[in-house]
């Protein structure tokens, strides 16, 4: 008996590892309280996202938070030895949301971490644990490299070794600006790496860019491309936090993503860490992003700009994936962010409920 319990399972990267690895084990356990309905209103509730996965035969849905730790240990002591992968995507994910209510941040973030970590070491210590982190953890020190500034986007100098394949994973995390959010996943980050290299687990961090997808429950403080092309589509107001909306983000696919989860946990190593982004392969500024959105949608999109950047965010950032390339030479990236937004486009058309249309 082969299991796989996945945390934030109706949320884009949870619903997304649920659906490619249930025909791969016997039993899916999912575990999701749709707290992204508490975090971003009813815009940004998983329950659709749920019921879908709820027809998929092996697939057990658990309505849990992480920071309980005796409903939690319920699920992992009855499950036990069978337990071979643990995929952790549950958090709360928003800068501006954190600096609301840093109790709960934290909670979330880290101590729910914490939480399933020591739950898998005590019932199932030679599962694979896989946690989705941020490239936040980086705090702003990217914003202190040598940076250009070209017609539609920022770009670091030809000269730089990052100017080929990106950021990589020897960048400090320390002496910067994080924000509170940043500040937790630090924590959570950690953790998965000393519960790796202590007790020997089986554990992989992946410092994720911007993941995004179709099946992703964007709003305005969390889902960048998600809730562009909503806004693309709806002509309502989207506001551009600073840089003169040249900032650049590297997009990947969260069926990419998991894609790496499934190749790390066939050959798992103890307290890794890579980063997982769209390299250079798959990135955009807000300005070129805008105007993929309006060649799709045939529409003008209603922007409006404010100098006021949110604080500790990236003026530039694209992940170096030569780590992870050269450890599983058998992944690549396969979705661009062009391909990305046409999917969302398509996904958002079909669910009418999603946009509101006027």
């Amino acid at each position: 008996m082969k299991l796989l319990i996945v945390t934030g399972s109706a949320g884009l990267v949870g619903s997304e590892a649920v659906e490619f690895l249930a025909p791969k084990f016997d039993r899916v356990i999912g575990i999701d309280n749709d707290f992204r309905k508490t975090f971003f209103g009813e815009d940004a509730s998983t329950a659709w996202n749920q019921k879908r996965l709820e027809k998929i035969p092996n697939y057990s849905h658990v309505s849990c938070d992480i920071r309980d730790v005796a409903a939690l240990e319920k699920i992992f002591k009855e499950s036990g030895a069978s337990i071979s992968l643990v995929i952790h995507t549950a958090a709360q994910p928003s800068h501006d949301w954190a600096a609301k209510d840093p109790l709960m941040d934290f909670g979330v973030n880290a101590n729910g971490t914490l939480n399933l970590l020591e739950l898998t070491r005590r019932h199932a210590p030679n599962a694979t644990f896989i946690f989705t982190s941020t490239n936040k953890v980086y705090g702003d020190t990217p914003n202190s490299l040598p940076l250009i500034e070209k017609e539609s986007r920022w770009e670091i100098d030809e000269k730089h070794p990052y100017f080929k394949k990106g950021i990589d994973e020897l960048m400090t995390i320390d002496r910067s600006k994080h924000s509170l959010f940043g500040a937790s996943k630090v924590a959570a980050d950690i953790l998965v790496q000393e519960y790796g290299r202590y007790f020997g687990m089986k554990t992989g961090t992946f410092r994720c860019g911007c993941i995004t997808g179709p099946r992703h429950s964007g709003t305005m403080l969390h889902g960048f491309l998600s809730y562009l092309m909503k806004c693309a589509i709806t002509g309502d107001q989207y506001t551009i936090f600073g840089y003169k909306g040249k900032q650049v983000r590297d997009n990947i696919h969260s069926a990419d993503l998991v894609n790496m989860f499934w190749e790390f946990y066939q050959k798992p190593r103890a307290g890794e860490v890579y980063n997982a982004g769209g390299a250079r392969f798959s990135n955009c500024s807000m300005l070129e992003a805008i105007k993929i959105c309006e060649e799709i949608t045939g529409k003008r999109m209603n922007t409006a700009y404010t100098d006021n950047a949110r604080s500790g965010d990236h003026i530039w950032w694209i992940s170096d994936i030569s780590k992870f390339q050269s450890h599983y030479p058998g992944w690549t990236l396969r979705h661009s962010h062009r391909d990305i937004l046409q999917q969302i486009h398509a996904a958002l058309l079909e669910r009418p409920e999603a946009l509101k249309l006027h």
